[in-house]
């Protein structure tokens, strides 16, 4: 058995004797209990939360791909193939039912969709998600449908398909049923698919109606959630000129960050103190304020919990820092935020629209500030 083949847990074992660490020290590292770390090892506990893995991965001193037992890929330029499989996949309902033993594979391979996603590994999870698509119809599950969907609406998002990625998020939401658990999630989807196509008061609507709903009541996961929902209604707000509805949004949202330590990120949101800052910093450029936007910036990135956040996050968010350090005319800003976002996630620079406008931007300056013509050559702007 190669060491790709291992299980993540005999490969977190590996890494542990390789670092001469007994079960009980990796414990205390990371807070937890020696018998949780022997049930990792062993296999009887899952391992498929971003967080998690990459936590390990830090305390062994390791990349999370290695515990993954992925290789280390180069991300293909430009545009990725596959956007018409998935949109075909969408347009399939004829799907077979499911074997009895289909729905727990489904989530499994639902939950490596999300590690591949929040590793930035577009190219591959274009590749996977139709036949993940077919899995779901059959699967019959509202978790699995709902977490499906919202994996393919957050892609389809930064690849510029912003209708199609409108269409996965409503099938999220009619994945989600009477789940109010689930409805709350898949409107994540719904908001960042209305905005990323420009209506911005539709998201508004959808996102804080939701945020309502939620109570704090429920779990830590659920409110967190919750959370999300005001960071996306914070951010539509800005962009549809409700400049002081956005500021309070963002403080209820960092209200709900401030009671969360801890919590089990089971529905993939990422929020927190830090998500929240950020976002603040997105508000304050939609407001036209780069000054303070970029001020916000430099203050966030030294934060501790930003380099905790998924690469997809990370690189993301950078690419929108470019476009507030374009709106001062540092031209040297937004030059290293591109560069920055190309170490973090590299598909973010190389297969997103967005991307490839900003670095055309920056690169009109003469001379091109240091690594933005390398950059520019790499999706293809320059021969």
């Amino acid at each position: 058995m190669t060491s790709d083949d291992l299980p993540i847990g005999r490969r977190v074992a590996r890494w542990r004797v390789r670092r001469s660490m007994t079960q009980q020290q990796l414990a205390d590292r990371l807070r937890r209990s020696k018998s949780w770390v022997d049930k990792v090892e062993r296999g009887v506990r899952a391992l498929d939360r971003y967080s998690v893995i990459q936590e390990l991965a830090d305390v062994l001193r390791v990349d999370p791909e290695v515990l993954l037992g992925q290789q280390p890929q180069r991300t293909p330029v430009g545009a990725l193939e596959g956007v018409d499989d998935i949109r075909a996949a969408l347009a399939r309902y004829d799907a077979p039912e499911a074997a009895p033993q289909t729905t727990e594979k489904a989530r499994r391979q639902v939950g490596y969709a999300w590690l591949t996603y929040q590793h930035a590994h577009y190219a591959q999870l274009v590749r996977v998600l139709p036949s993940l698509l077919d899995v779901v119809q059959g699967a019959r599950s509202p978790e699995v449908g709902v977490q499906t969907y919202r994996i393919t609406s957050a892609l389809l998002v930064k690849l510029g398909e912003a209708d199609l990625a409108w269409l996965a998020a409503d099938r999220a939401m009619a994945a989600a049923g009477d789940d109010p658990a689930l409805a709350a999630t898949a409107a994540v989807s719904v908001g960042q698919a209305l905005r990323a196509s420009g209506r911005d008061r539709f998201a508004l609507a959808a996102t804080l109606a939701a945020a309502n709903r939620v109570r704090p009541q429920r779990s830590p996961g659920e409110w967190a959630v919750g959370g999300t929902l005001l960071v996306q209604a914070a951010l539509a707000a800005a962009g549809c000129g409700e400049h002081r509805r956005a500021d309070e949004l963002a403080d209820r949202a960092a209200g709900v960050a401030a009671h969360l330590r801890g919590y089990d990120d089971q529905h993939r949101t990422s929020f927190g103190p830090v998500a929240v800052e950020l976002a603040r910093v997105l508000v304050a450029a939609l407001r036209g304020d780069a000054d303070e936007a970029v001020h916000r910036h430099v203050r966030v990135v030294r934060r501790d919990g930003w380099r905790r956040l998924p690469a997809e996050h990370r690189g993301a968010y950078l690419l929108d820092a470019a476009r507030a350090y374009l709106q001062i005319g540092d031209l040297r800003g937004a030059a290293r935020a591109l560069v920055d976002a190309d170490s973090v996630a590299p598909a973010e620079v190389r297969c997103r629209p967005l991307a490839r406008t900003l670095i055309a931007d920056v690169a009109r300056a003469q001379p091109a500030p240091a690594g933005v013509a390398r950059l520019a050559t790499l999706v293809g702007l320059i021969r």
